[in-house]
């Protein structure tokens, strides 16, 4: 006698659920991966000379050395332009804003600069420093403000020096 066994019915795949998931992340991910683009700064360590520089009269090598009491400003062929000591509160940047735009007024084609940091120079400060020097606030003009005092606006930065390479300080003779 045959045996008669029921027939089973095929198992379909439900993919309805894995398609709405896809359907939300990829939209997301490709929304943030346009905006993470945006907050990273592009840094460039400088190149090792294996011979000795050209001068130029009007070429400027800018760097910014962080010592843990000052900052010293100055030019790698010319040498020292400024210290800048440390105030009550730490590092003076805004002197540091200052002397920046100073600089940029007499080199308006440099853009290269160099931020030289000790190695136990707080991550902190060495991003100030380096977004001091990348881009300035302009003094406010006395006849502009005294004539709209209504109209009160964020000043507008100013581009000093956006090629900015970091590296590591030159180690400091103490004075005796």
């Amino acid at each position: 006698m045959r045996v008669r066994r029921p027939r089973k019915p095929v198992a379909h795949l439900e993919v309805t659920a894995f398609i709405n998931v896809i359907v939300v992340l990829v939209p997301f991910l490709l929304s943030t991966a346009v905006f993470s683009r945006l907050s990273v700064l592009e840094l460039s360590l400088p190149a090792q000379n294996s011979g000795v520089e050209q001068l130029k009269v009007n070429d400027l090598k800018l760097e910014v050395v962080i010592r843990p009491d000052a900052l010293d400003v100055g030019d790698r062929i010319g040498g020292l332009i400024q210290h800048i000591p440390n105030n009550a509160q730490g590092y003076d940047l805004a002197s540091l804003s200052t002397l920046m735009q100073q600089v940029k007024a007499k080199f308006p084609e440099a853009k290269a600069a160099t931020v030289l940091a000790q190695p136990n120079t707080s991550y902190e400060v060495l991003v100030q420093v380096m977004d001091t020097v990348r881009e300035g606030t302009p003094a406010p003009d006395v006849a502009l403000a005294a004539s709209a005092p209504a109209q009160v606006a964020a000043p507008a930065r100013v581009e000093l020096f956006p090629d900015i390479s970091i590296g590591d300080a030159p180690i400091s003779v103490a004075k005796k």
